[in-house]
C-alpha cells in the first residue's frame, strides 16, 4: 500500500473515532427521544439535560464542526419549545454555534450547517426582536440542498419554509422528495417523526387544494 492509501485510511479512521468520541451518535439518538417521543416536563428536563451535555462535549472538542452544529440544533430545537428570553438566548447561541461550524467546515454533516442555519433564520422574528431573514434564509436553504440534494431534512426545510412564503407549489415538491428520502441508518426516531412533520404540512398544502 502506497503512502498516500496509508494516510487516507488513517484520515478516514482518525474522523470516525473523532465522530463517535465526540458522543455524537448518542447526542443524534436522544435528540430524536426528546422531540419526538417527550412532551410537558419530562421533555424539557430531557433537553435540559441533553443542552448541558452537549455544551460538555463541545468544550471538550474544540474545533468540532459536528459538534457545533449538533449543539445548535439541540439549543434551536428547545427553543422553540421555550419561551421569552430564554428562548432568544438559545436561538442566538445556536446561531453562534452554526457560523462557527461553518468557518471550520461548512461541508460537515452533508452540509448541515446550511440546513440548520437557513431554518433559524425564517423560524426567528426579525429584527428588532431578534435576527430573522427570509431572504437569508432562502440562500441557506437553496445551498443546503445543493450540497445534499437528497436529503430528508434539506428538502423538509426547504419545503417548510416555502410554505410559511405561501409558494405551495414548490413546497409540495421539496416536501415530496423529503418523504422519499433515503432511510438514514441509526436514525430511524428522528426519520419517523420528521416524516410525519412532513405529512402534516402536505395536509396544510392540501387544504390549499394544491
Amino acid at each position: 500500500m502506497n503512502s498516500f492509501k496509508q494516510f487516507f485510511l488513517y484520515f478516514l479512521l482518525l474522523v470516525s473515532v473523532n465522530a463517535y468520541a465526540a458522543g455524537i451518535p448518542e447526542i443524534q439518538k436522544r435528540w430524536a427521544v426528546a422531540n419526538y417521543e417527550k412532551t410537558g416536563d419530562a421533555q424539557t428536563a430531557a433537553f435540559e439535560a441533553l443542552v448541558e451535555d452537549v455544551n460538555q462535549e463541545v468544550a471538550a472538542n474544540r474545533g468540532n464542526a459536528e459538534l457545533l452544529i449538533w449543539k445548535a440544533i439541540v439549543e434551536s430545537t428547545y427553543a422553540g419549545k421555550a419561551s421569552g428570553f430564554s428562548a432568544l438566548s438559545l436561538v442566538k447561541s445556536a446561531r453562534d454555534a452554526l457560523e462557527s461550524a461553518m468557518e471550520i467546515d461548512p461541508q460537515a454533516l452533508n452540509g448541515s450547517v446550511y440546513t440548520s442555519l437557513g431554518a433559524l433564520y425564517y423560524q426567528v422574528p426579525p429584527w428588532p426582536i431578534a435576527f430573522g431573514s427570509s431572504k437569508k434564509a432562502r440562500k441557506l436553504l437553496r445551498k443546503a440542498l445543493e450540497v445534499n440534494p437528497e436529503g430528508i431534512d434539506s428538502n423538509y426545510f426547504y419545503g417548510a419554509f416555502l410554505v410559511e412564503e405561501r409558494e405551495y407549489g414548490e413546497a409540495k415538491t421539496a416536501l415530496l422528495k423529503a418523504m422519499n428520502a433515503p432511510k438514514r441508518p441509526g436514525r430511524e426516531i428522528a426519520d419517523r417523526g420528521r416524516r410525519t412533520e412532513i405529512r402534516q404540512l402536505l395536509d396544510r398544502i392540501a387544504e390549499k387544494g394544491i
